[in-house]
C-alpha cells in the first residue's frame, strides 16, 4: 500500500498469515491426499533402500551367494522404480495445486480491489497493488506448491529416518535426537528475521514498480519538459533500494544455511563417529553401520531441505501477509445489510440536501459546504464555475464514490447512502473529461457501456457520437486493437468512444464532466446535437466550459469554493452575478458577444 501503511505495519512474528492459504486449498482436498499418499509411498521406498543394503552387506556379501546377492539387487531396484514413479506422482500434484491456488489467490486479491472505494486509491499505487498480485503471489505459489512438497518430504523423511534409526541403533539415535533440537532453535530464530527482511524487500520492488507504472503512463510528458534523466535517476534509486534489501536478506539467508549445513553435518559426523567405533567394539554389524550412515544422511539432506526451506517459508508469509492485507481490506462505501431497492429505470429526481464533503486525502479543507440542490426529472443542469469549486465532487458524490460528512443525496426521493452502489451507478451514465479506453477493441470499449449490446446497439451508438466515419476508417474497423489506454487514437476520438458508450448504456441520469473538451470544433457541434438527442430524455449534470453547453442547459448553478453562489439561465446570471460574468468573459472568449442577451 502507501509507504505510511507499509511503515505502519505490525512486525510479524509467527506464520500465522499463512493460514489465510486454507480457504483456497481446502476446496482440493482430495488432491491434497492424493499427493500425500503418492509421499507416503515414496517416502517408505526410500527408506526401505538402506534396509536392502544392510542385509546386502550382511547376507549376500558376507556370505558370498550371488543368487541373494541378486536377489538384494532386486528388491532395491524394486524400491527405486517405486520410488521414482510415486515421488513423480506426488510432484506433479503439489505443483499443480501450487499453480491453481496462486491462481485462485490472484483472482481473489484483484476480485477485493476492484471493489475497494475510492479512499484506498488516494493512498495506494497502482504499482504497489501490482507487485502484490505478481510478485507477492509468485512467492505464495513457491511455498504453496513445490516449496510444501520439499518441506512435506523432508520432514517426513526426517521423521521417518529417524525412527529407522532408532530401529538399527536406540542409542546413536538417542543422541541424534538431542542434537536436534539444539541445531534447529537458533536457525528458526534467524528465519523470522529473513522474514522481516523479505518483507522489507518486497516493499522495495512495489516502491519500483509503482514508480515504473507512474513514468510509463506519463511519457509524453517526462520527455516533453526532458525528465527522462531525473525519472531515470529516481528509478535507478528504488531499484537500488531494493537490490540492497535483498542482498541483506540474501545474506542472512545464506549464512543460515551455512551455520545450519555445518551443525547438521557435525552432529551426524559425531553420531557416525560413535557407530564406528561401535563396529570397531563389535557391538554393531558393518550392515548396520552402513544402514545408520545412510539413515543419517537422509537426516542431514532433510534436515538441509527444511532449513532451506524455512527461509522460503518465512518469505512467503511475508508476502502472503500483505495479500492479507488486500484481502481483509473493507471498501468504505459498501451496500447497507438491507439495500433500499431503486426502481428498475429511475425518473431522474436529484436532491442536496446540505451535503458537506471533505475528502480524506484533504480532511481540514471543505471540498462542499452545505450544498442544496433540487434537480426535476429530465431537467439539464449545467455546473460552472472556478477551478476546485466542487463540481467534479458532487458528481463523484452522486455516483457514491465518497458519502458526504453530512447531509443526503437523493435519488428520486431515495437516500442514495442506503441503496447498493452498484445499482445506483447502473441508473448512472458519465463521460469524464480524462476519457479512459481500454486495451481492445473499439467495438468491444463502446459495448463496455452494455455488456449485453447486439453489434448493431454498438453500431447505433456510434453513430449517435459521430465516431461510426472515423471508425470505419480504421484498420480493422469496429475490431481494430485501440491499444492501450486508446493511445492509437486522438483525444477527441477516445471522447467520442466514451460518449458512445454512454449513448449505448441510456441511463436516466447523465453526468458530463466537459464531455465536448477534446473536440474540434466541427465534431463538437455534432456530438452537441448527438448529446441534445440523449440529454431531452433524462436528467443530465454537466460540467460545462463551453458557452454551447451551457446555452443548452435548462438552468446554470455557479458554483464557488464549495458553495452554490449563483444560479438561474446564462442571460440572467450575465445580469445578476459578476463571478459568472467573469467566468463567460474568460472562458466563453467572443463567443458571449454574440449571446448576449439584453
Amino acid at each position: 500500500m502507501s509507504d505510511s501503511s507499509a511503515a505502519g505495519r505490525p512486525k510479524g512474528k509467527s506464520l500465522r498469515p499463512l493460514n489465510a492459504l486454507w480457504p483456497f486449498l481446502r476446496p482440493y482436498r482430495g488432491t491434497l491426499v492424493l499427493a500425500m499418499l503418492a509421499l507416503i509411498i515414496a517416502s517408505a521406498a526410500g527408506l526401505a533402500l538402506p534396509v536392502a543394503v544392510r542385509y546386502l552387506i550382511d547376507h549376500g556379501m558376507a556370505t558370498r551367494d550371488a543368487g541373494t546377492v541378486n536377489s538384494y539387487f532386486i528388491a532395491f531396484l524394486g524400491a527405486a522404480v517405486v520410488f521414482g514413479v510415486f515421488a513423480a506422482l506426488r510432484f506433479y500434484l503439489v505443483t499443480w495445486l501450487g499453480e491453481r491456488v496462486v491462481a485462485n489467490v490472484r483472482k481473489a486479491v484483484y476480485d477485493r480491489v476492484v471493489r475497494l472505494d475510492m479512499t484506498f486509491f488516494e493512498v495506494t499505487r497502482t504499482g504497489e497493488i501490482l507487485s502484490r498480485l505478481t510478485t507477492d503471489t509468485t512467492l505464495v505459489q513457491s511455498i504453496s506448491g513445490v516449496g510444501i512438497s520439499i518441506t512435506l518430504r523432508s520432514a517426513l523423511n526426517l521423521l521417518g529416518a529417524l525412527v529407522m534409526m532408532g530401529a538399527t541403533s536406540a542409542k546413536l539415535m538417542g543422541i541424534m535426537v538431542v542434537l536436534i533440537p539444539v541445531i534447529m532453535l537458533p536457525l528458526f530464530t534467524v528465519g523470522r528475521k529473513v522474514r522481516r527482511l523479505s518483507r522489507d524487500s518486497q516493499d522495495r520492488v512495489a516502491d519500483s514498480s509503482g514508480l515504473a507504472g507512474e513514468t510509463l503512463n506519463a511519457m509524453q510528458t517526462i520527455q516533453a519538459f526532458t525528465l527522462e534523466s531525473l525519472q531515470s535517476s529516481r528509478y535507478s534509486g528504488a531499484v537500488e533500494a531494493g537490490f540492497d534489501t535483498a542482498i541483506a536478506r540474501n545474506r542472512v539467508r545464506s549464512t543460515l544455511t551455512a551455520v545450519g549445513t555445518i551443525l547438521v553435518m557435525g552432529a551426524v559426523t559425531f553420531v557416525v563417529w560413535l557407530g564406528a567405533r561401535a563396529v570397531v567394539a563389535g557391538d554393531m554389524t558393518g550392515g548396520q553401520l552402513g544402514q545408520f550412515l545412510l539413515y543419517a544422511g537422509f537426516v542431514s539432506l532433510s534436515a538441509g531441505a527444511l532449513i532451506e526451506q524455512w527461509g522460503e517459508v518465512q518469505r512467503a508469509a511475508g508476502a502472503m501477509e500483505r495479500l492479507v492485507e488486500l484481502l481483509e481490506a473493507r471498501p468504505a462505501i459498501a451496500a447497507p445489510l438491507q439495500p433500499v431497492s431503486l426502481p428498475q429505470r429511475a425518473q431522474g429526481a436529484l436532491r442536496f440536501n446540505a451535503v458537506t464533503f471533505h475528502y480524506p486525502s484533504r480532511p481540514d479543507s471543505a471540498a462542499l459546504k452545505g450544498i442544496a440542490l433540487e434537480i426535476a426529472p429530465g431537467e439539464t443542469l449545467a455546473l460552472v464555475g472556478p477551478s476546485g469549486a466542487g463540481k467534479s465532487t458532487m458528481l463523484q458524490l452522486l455516483l457514491r464514490f465518497y458519502d458526504p460528512a453530512t447531509g443526503s443525496i437523493q435519488l428520486d426521493g431515495i437516500d442514495i447512502a442506503k441503496t447498493d452502489p452498484v445499482a445506483l451507478r447502473g441508473q448512472i451514465g458519465l463521460v469524464p473529461q480524462d476519457t479512459v479506453l481500454f486495451g481492445t477493441s473499439a467495438r468491444e470499449n463502446i459495448r463496455y457501456g452494455r455488456p449485453g449490446a447486439s453489434d448493431a446497439d454498438v453500431e447505433a451508438a456510434a453513430v449517435a457520437a459521430a465516431a461510426d466515419d472515423f471508425i470505419r476508417r480504421l484498420p480493422q474497423g469496429y475490431d481494430t486493437f485501440l491499444g492501450e489506454r486508446g493511445t492509437r487514437l486522438s483525444g477527441g476520438q477516445r471522447q467520442r468512444i466514451a460518449i458512445a458508450r454512454a449513448i449505448l448504456k441510456d441511463p436516466p441520469v447523465l453526468l458530463l464532466d466537459e464531455a465536448t473538451s477534446a473536440l474540434d470544433a466541427e465534431s463538437e457541434q455534432l456530438v452537441q446535437r448527438a448529446l441534445e438527442g440523449l440529454m431531452s430524455s433524462r436528467t443530465t449534470l454537466i460540467i460545462a466550459h463551453r458557452l454551447a453547453t451551457v446555452l443548452s442547459a435548462d438552468r446554470i448553478v455557479v458554483m464557488d469554493q464549495g458553495q452554490i453562489v449563483a444560479a438561474g439561465t446564462h442571460a440572467e446570471l450575465l445580469r445578476t452575478s459578476s463571478l459568472y460574468s467573469r467566468l463567460a468573459q474568460l472562458q466563453f472568449a467572443d463567443q458571449v458577444a454574440d449571446k448576449v442577451i439584453g
